[in-house]
């Protein structure tokens, strides 16, 4: 059966089940966290937010976890070892710089070794955020900005990405954002890096149907996580530095811009930032080929899913007579 059939059989599967559950009578029955157990996940930027969030969900579902961050020692890896020991998690840490192409194939090299073989999924979530606006975006920033949100996720889907197609099974996971659909004024370059991580991940979709790989690109609305924080540093040490004839134009955006020394805002009825890696762990745990491209994750508005919608009908429209249309039907339908 060639991979195309494979997909498709496996998604005609799942929606038979889906009819069958909303047809069933209702039954009180609590719904069970998914099954993560015999699983090994690979997840960067673990010291914060979705990341670290996300190794210790996986773990504690059953994955066999390999946590990376930057810069170790650290007391984040200190309290993330305490707390995976305690635990008994299946958690392993290691360094990695998205930046660095010899830490990233290191890494991977010595997360495999651990693992036994080729892992089966990877989680791309270290980024980073400097607003302000474009022009006042130096190349500093701008090359920064696309190092570490771009070609991080690249310089890792490219090490693990042998090994999954060695195997012909895996899933390549992408922390996007709102903003990857989205424009908002002041975002300086950051729109424009998620916008890279949508297309890039899509063709990436299309071009491992032959391996059955999935991929999955997650898009998150605005979490309280430490991103905010970070993105306010990387913003002040901007404005700092940036010409003063760049930023005359644009006194309001600029002025957000400005190093604070009060406390982080606060943020009344703050969505909650599991969220995020409770909607990767349901889908990892989906059968392969069934998986979905994209996910929005958020309690509130998710204005990306009409242009989602629309992108998927002219995607499917434009390559239906092209070749490699079967590989777009297969992640879309």
């Amino acid at each position: 059966m060639s991979d195309l059939s494979r997909r498709h059989l496996l998604a005609g599967t799942a929606a038979v089940a889906a009819t069958t559950a909303t047809t069933a009578p209702a039954l009180a029955k609590p719904v069970l966290p998914p099954s993560l157990k015999g699983k090994s996940f690979l997840i960067t930027g673990t010291s914060s937010g979705f990341g670290r969030l996300g190794a210790l969900h996986y773990a504690r579902l059953g994955a066999k976890v390999f946590a990376t961050m930057r810069n170790l020692p650290r007391p984040e890896e200190a309290e993330l070892r305490e707390i995976a020991e305690k635990e008994n998690l299946d958690l392993h840490i290691l360094e990695i710089d998205v930046l660095s192409d010899e830490q990233v194939a290191r890494s991977v090299a010595v997360a495999e070794g651990i693992n036994g073989g080729p892992l089966d999924v990877l989680v791309n979530n270290a980024g980073i955020n400097i607003s302000g606006p474009v022009e006042v975006q130096d190349m500093e920033a701008t090359k920064l900005s696309f190092d570490t949100n771009v070609y991080g996720y690249l310089r890792m889907a490219r090490a693990v990405l042998p090994g999954m197609r060695s195997k012909f099974s895996g899933l390549i996971v992408n922390v996007s954002s709102q903003q990857g659909r989205m424009i908002m004024p002041g975002s300086g370059i950051y729109s424009a890096t998620k916008f890279a991580v949508e297309s890039m991940c899509e063709q990436l979709a299309y071009e491992l149907v032959p391996f059955s790989i999935d991929v999955l690109i997650v898009e998150p609305g605005g979490f309280p996580t430490k991103i905010g924080e970070n993105r306010a540093r990387y913003s002040a040490e901007l404005y700092e530095r940036a010409d003063e004839r760049h930023k005359q134009g644009y006194p309001g955006l600029v002025a957000g811009m400005k190093p604070s020394d009060g406390p982080p805002r606060s943020w009344p009825n703050a969505p909650d930032p599991m969220d995020v890696p409770r909607a990767i762990a349901e889908i990892a745990a989906m059968p392969p080929g069934t998986r979905p491209l994209r996910r929005p994750v958020h309690p509130g508005l998710k204005p990306q899913l009409e242009i989602n919608r629309i992108c998927r009908e002219a995607q499917l429209l434009w390559m239906s007579n092209k070749p490699y249309s079967e590989w777009v039907r297969a992640v879309y339908d």
